[in-house]
C-alpha cells in the first residue's frame, strides 16, 4: 500500500522564519485593530480627505439625527461651525448608554468606536434609515482630532470623549437633564484632511435638502465664521422643493404632487413643467441624494412616459403610428423622486445608485395611477403639458434632421475630425488630452507650445451658444459646439451620447484672465453641464489656471497666479526695481511661456471641476444663464459684497 499523506499536526507546523522583505508570507499579513483601518484608508469611508470628505463628517452625524426624525422621534436638529469645530445636536431619543451584552461596555462607545455597530441593522428600531453600514458616527470618531459626546436621557447627562477615536475614559454621568438626544462636538483631524476648512454653501444646501425631503423637521444652521444664521423648515416638503428649484425658471403650472405607501416602500412624487428646454430630475432614497439615479428612477421615466402617450392616444392627439419619446415627456420637467424603503441595496457606500428591484415596480405603479387619473380630473394642465410634450417631439423630429444634416457634413461623426483641431498622436484617451482655447491667437502659441504626443488644441472663436436659453435644434445649428462635439467624440442627446467613447481625459478649458474670459468658460460650462454631465461625473473636466503676472527682478523671471502672490512678493521690497506685467489674454503670450507656465504637466495648475449637488448646480445655473431677469439681479445684489477681483 501506497503511503498516506499525513497532515500535520500543531506541532508539526513548520517554525516562522526570518521575514525575507521580497517574500509574500505570513509576516506580510496585517491585522488592523479598532477604528485604525479608517485612518489608514479614510477615503474608503468617506469618498475622499479633500473638502467632499470633510463635509461628509458632518453630514454622517446630521444623518443620525435624520434617522431618529425618520422614526418619529426626533423634529430638531442645530449644527454650529466655529472656526474648525462643528457642533451638531438632535432631540431624539439618545444613544443608548446602559451594558452591552456581548461587549461588556457602554454602547454608547460600542457604537462610537466600532464598524459596523448600531442600531440601523435591526428594522424594529429603525424601519426606514440612510445609514445602513454602520460606519458612519464611527468612522468620523477615528477622523478626528478629539470628538466629544453628551446623551441626554434618562434624566441624565452621559459624556464621552476621544482623540483619534480612542476613549479618554470610560462613559461617566456628569449631571442631570429632563430632555432626550445627542450632541456630538468634534474637530477633524489636520494629520488627514489636506485642509479643514468649512464651507458654508455646501453646509446649508444639504440641510436646506434635508429640510425639504423631511417635512416639518426644524434643521438650524449657524456659522460663526461668517455670522450666518439661518433655520431650514419645509411645510411643503417636495412641493416646496419643486419651486425652489424652478424660482428662476417660467414655470407652467402649480406642482403635481403624489405621496402613496405601496408594498411597504413610501413613494413622494412631485412635478412640474416649465418653459426651459431642460431635464430636471432628482431622485432620494431614504432622504440619501441617489445622483446616479436607479431602480426608482427608471420607474418613474418609465411610466410617466407610458403615460402621456396613453392619454395622448385616447384622446386623439397622436396617430398610431407615432410615439412620445422619454426625451419629449421630460423637456421642461423638474421632478423629484423620493421613496423610503427597508433595506435599500446602495451601490457602495457613497450610495449614488440605488439598486433595489421593487423599488421600480413601487413608482411605476403610483405614477401610473396617479397622473393618469390627475389627467382626467385636470384637462387644463393637462392640455398644457401635452402641448409642451408636443412642442418636444417636434423639436426632436427638426434636431434629428440637423443630426442627419451635420452628420453629412462630417460634423459630428467622431471618425472625421474638424479641421480646426490639432490632434495629438496618441490614440489613448487615459494620456490624451485637449485645451478648448479662447480664440485663433492663443490657440497658435497653445499648438506651438503643446507637447503633440498628447496634447491637442482646439481654438474656439468668440462666444459659444448659451444652451441655457436654446433647443436641441439651435444647439446643433452653431459651428463652435458642433465642432466641440465632434472633437470630444461622445455624441450628444440620450440616444447619442456615449461616455466610453470620449477621445480625451482631460477637457481642458483655457480662456483669458478676464470678464470675457470668464463668460466664455461660463457658457462652456453650462454646455457641459446641462449635455455632457457624465462628463463632470467622470472627472474629465479641468479649468487652466494662466498666471496673472509676470514678474523680472534681479534679472530673474519668475510668473504669479494671483494678487495675493503678487503681494507677498513685493512686499518690504523697492517697487522702482519690480518690472511687472499682467496678463489679461493668453495671445500676450509666447509658445514657450505657455507651456512653462500653463500647459507643462510637471508645472502647471489645473483645477479639476467637480459637483457636490446637482440640484442646486442646476438651479444656479437656471438662475445666471436663463431668461429671468430679476431672479438674477437679486442675486448679483445679494453677492456683490463678496466679489474679490473685479475686471472692469
Amino acid at each position: 500500500m501506497g503511503k498516506k499523506n499525513k497532515i500535520p499536526g500543531p506541532k508539526e507546523m513548520p517554525e516562522a522564519t526570518t521575514p525575507n522583505p521580497d517574500r509574500y508570507d505570513a509576516s506580510k499579513i496585517q491585522v488592523l485593530k479598532g477604528l485604525e483601518a479608517v485612518r489608514r484608508r479614510p477615503a474608503m469611508y468617506i469618498g475622499d480627505i479633500s473638502i467632499r470628505g470633510l463635509h461628509h463628517l458632518i453630514f454622517e452625524v446630521v444623518d443620525n439625527g435624520i434617522d431618529e426624525a425618520l422614526a418619529g422621534h426626533c423634529d430638531h436638529i442645530n449644527v454650529i461651525i466655529d472656526k474648525d469645530i462643528v457642533e451638531v445636536e438632535d432631540n431624539g431619543r439618545g444613544i443608548p448608554t446602559d451594558l452591552h451584552p456581548t461587549q461588556k461596555k457602554s454602547a454608547l462607545e460600542v457604537v462610537m468606536t466600532m464598524l459596523h455597530a448600531g442600531g440601523k441593522f435591526d428594522d424594529k428600531v429603525y424601519r426606514i434609515s440612510g445609514g445602513l453600514h454602520g460606519v458612519g458616527v464611527s468612522a468620523v470618531n477615528a477622523l478626528c482630532e478629539f470628538l466629544k459626546v453628551e446623551v441626554y436621557r434618562e434624566g441624565k447627562i452621559f459624556f464621552q470623549s476621544y482623540k483619534q477615536g480612542i476613549p479618554d475614559d470610560k462613559v461617566k454621568i456628569t449631571g442631570k437633564n429632563t430632555r432626550t438626544g445627542t450632541k456630538i462636538i468634534f474637530k477633524p483631524d489636520t494629520e488627514i484632511f489636506t485642509k479643514v476648512e468649512f464651507n458654508k454653501t455646501i453646509v446649508s444646501q444639504r440641510l436646506r435638502e434635508l429640510s425639504f425631503l423631511n417635512q416639518g423637521l426644524k434643521i438650524d444652521l449657524e456659522d460663526r465664521n461668517s455670522g450666518l444664521k439661518e433655520r431650514y423648515l419645509s411645510t411643503g416638503g417636495l412641493v416646496d422643493m419643486i419651486k425652489y428649484l424652478d424660482s428662476s425658471r417660467q414655470r407652467l403650472h402649480k406642482p403635481i404632487h403624489f405621496i402613496q405607501t405601496v408594498n411597504d416602500i413610501d413613494v413622494e412624487i412631485a412635478m412640474e413643467y416649465n418653459e426651459s428646454y431642460l431635464e430636471n430630475i432628482f431622485t432620494f432614497a431614504n432622504t440619501i441624494n441617489t445622483h446616479e439615479g436607479g431602480t426608482h428612477l427608471v420607474g418613474f421615466k418609465s411610466a410617466l412616459t407610458r403615460t402621456l402617450n396613453d392619454y395622448a392616444r385616447r384622446h386623439n392627439q397622436l396617430k398610431d403610428d407615432l410615439a412620445f419619446t422619454g426625451e419629449d415627456t421630460r423637456e421642461g420637467l423638474t421632478a423629484v423622486v423620493s421613496i423610503k424603503i427597508k433595506n435599500p441595496q446602495f451601490e457602495g457606500q457613497t450610495k449614488t445608485r440605488l439598486g433595489n428591484a421593487e423599488a421600480k415596480g413601487a413608482v411605476e405603479s403610483l405614477m401610473n395611477e396617479k397622473l393618469s387619473s390627475f389627467m382626467e380630473e385636470n384637462p387644463r394642465y393637462t392640455s398644457i403639458i401635452i402641448g409642451k410634450v408636443m412642442g418636444a417631439a417636434k423639436s426632436r423630429m427638426a434636431a434629428r434632421k440637423a443630426r442627419e444634416l451635420t452628420r453629412r457634413k462630417s460634423l459630428l461623426d467622431s471618425d472625421t475630425l474638424p479641421g480646426k483641431l490639432a490632434d495629438c498622436s496618441s490614440t489613448n484617451p487615459d494620456e490624451s488630452e485637449i485645451f478648448v482655447v479662447e480664440g485663433d491667437s492663443a490657440g497658435g502659441s497653445a499648438k506651438q507650445g503643446r507637447d503633440r504626443r498628447f496634447q491637442a488644441i482646439l481654438p474656439l472663436r468668440g462666444k459659444i451658444l448659451n444652451v441655457e436659453k436654446s433647443g436641441l435644434t439651435k444647439i446643433l445649428s452653431n459651428t463652435e459646439i458642433r465642432t466641440l462635439i465632434s472633437a470630444i467624440g461622445c455624441g450628444i442627446g440620450e440616444d447619442d451620447f456615449d461616455v466610453s467613447k470620449t477621445r480625451y481625459k482631460k477637457i481642458v478649458i483655457m480662456t483669458d484672465a478676464d470678464v470675457d474670459g470668464a463668460h466664455i468658460r461660463t457658457l462652456l460650462l453650462t454646455f457641459f453641464f446641462r449635455f455632457m454631465q457624465e462628463l463632470i461625473d467622470a472627472g474629465f473636466i479641468y479649468i487652466a489656471q494662466p498666471p496673472l503676472y509676470r514678474i523680472r527682478h534681479n534679472r530673474q523671471e519668475s510668473y504669479l497666479y494671483s494678487d495675493d502672490e503678487l503681494q507677498k512678493l513685493i512686499k518690504g521690497k523697492d517697487h522702482t526695481k519690480f518690472d511687472v506685467q499682467r496678463y489679461k489674454g493668453l495671445g500676450e503670450m509666447n509658445p514657450q511661456q505657455l507651456w512653462q507656465t500653463t500647459m507643462d504637466p510637471e508645472k502647471r495648475m489645473l483645477k479639476k471641476v467637480a459637483m457636490e449637488d446637482a440640484a442646486e448646480a442646476s438651479k444656479l445655473f437656471s438662475l445666471l444663464m436663463g431668461d429671468e431677469v430679476e431672479p438674477r439681479r437679486k442675486f448679483i445684489e445679494e453677492n456683490a459684497r463678496y466679489v474679490e477681483n473685479l475686471d472692469v
